[in-house]
């Protein structure tokens, strides 16, 4: 009978409660702050690039509109984890309700998904200006630019949503999400029954998108070093090479040593569950306050136009009269 009761199907209104850290109280206000702090830095840092380059024409290039999207994307994956983070920080409270918890699962995986195919974009982009400059704005047309775009966030949000509505009707028997945020499969953890399609998919799914992005950046890498090494004589095309790549290279080196600490990270069962989690969640703060500074720092354009926006943004006019 004891069995039975567990599995008893739950009936809307679900509400979830997420283990979340296991935080003293004293220490709650002190993490709260640097939380605060990282999401202040992931809203202004990503805000300005995204306001600096739709403000400023001479800004209005493929790369520059393909790093407003990675700026999107991580403002999405940001807020999505950070905002219930600090809720709990500041009040406790570790209740989510379903359908709050559907939205904060699907916004972080779309997260993972698209900042993929974002930079795969990227990555080609920068083969097409590296080794072919002639042909590219002939080729990297404004049209297949919002093509290039659009595709980046239609295949994330495709695999995703299929991701989701096998979820549909999977009976829930449990409330207790052991995660820091909901994610697909720590919900279908409380499934009543195995789900051996969703998980099926999900595999496949993750492999085909990871490879998929790898692939399509290592090909672009490796022309443009074949490109740069048939080239060695012409310095300018290797600093040409090293401006427009060095940016794209680090974020996604960045992303890549986030995921693969995650995977790493629960593979030790003697790290205390604290240190797991926070290596969990690293992936979705870090990179999104890490990125624009990268770009900021490393596009010398950029960052020039981000500076004269803040100049003429919070520089205070005074106003002289002539008199004779």
């Amino acid at each position: 009978m004891e069995n039975v009761t567990k599995l008893t199907p739950l009936k809307q209104p679900i509400v979830f409660e997420l283990e979340s850290f296991e935080v003293a109280q004293d220490q709650g206000p002190r993490l709260f702050v640097l939380a605060l702090f990282n999401y202040v830095v992931v809203l202004v840092a990503n805000g300005l690039v995204i306001i600096t380059v739709v403000t400023d024409r001479a800004l209005h290039r493929p790369m520059n509109v393909l790093l407003c999207n990675l700026a999107a994307c991580d403002l999405m994956g940001g807020t999505a984890v950070l905002i219930r983070l600090m809720i709990y920080l500041a009040t406790g409270n570790r209740k989510i309700p379903y359908g709050e918890a559907i939205v904060q699962a699907f916004s972080v995986h779309t997260y993972g998904a698209a900042i993929q195919t974002i930079l795969a974009t990227m990555a080609y982009d920068r083969y097409l200006a590296v080794c072919e400059p002639l042909r590219y704005h002939s080729i990297m047309t404004p049209a297949r630019l919002l093509f290039s775009c659009t595709l980046a966030w239609a295949v994330a949000l495709l695999c995703i949503g299929v991701l989701f509505a096998l979820n549909v009707g999977t009976p829930l028997c449990g409330t207790t999400i052991k995660h820091v945020y909901c994610s697909n499969r720590s919900i279908l953890y409380l499934a009543c029954e195995p789900t051996p399609i969703n998980n099926i998919y999900g595999l496949c799914m993750s492999w085909c998108l990871s490879t998929g992005s790898f692939l399509v950046i290592a090909f672009s890498y490796i022309r443009i070093l074949y490109a740069c090494l048939k080239n060695s004589n012409n310095g300018s095309m290797r600093s040409k090479a090293l401006q427009t790549c060095a940016s794209h290279l680090v974020v996604y080196v960045v992303y890549e040593i986030g995921i693969t600490t995650v995977i790493l990270s629960q593979r030790f069962s003697s790290a205390s569950p604290n240190l797991k989690k926070f290596f969990s969640i690293m992936i979705v703060i870090i990179p999104p306050a890490l990125n624009p500074v990268v770009y900021g720092l490393v596009t010398k354009e950029l960052r020039t136009s981000i500076l004269k926006l803040c100049k003429t943004k919070f520089t205070p006019r005074t106003h002289f009269s002539a008199t004779k």
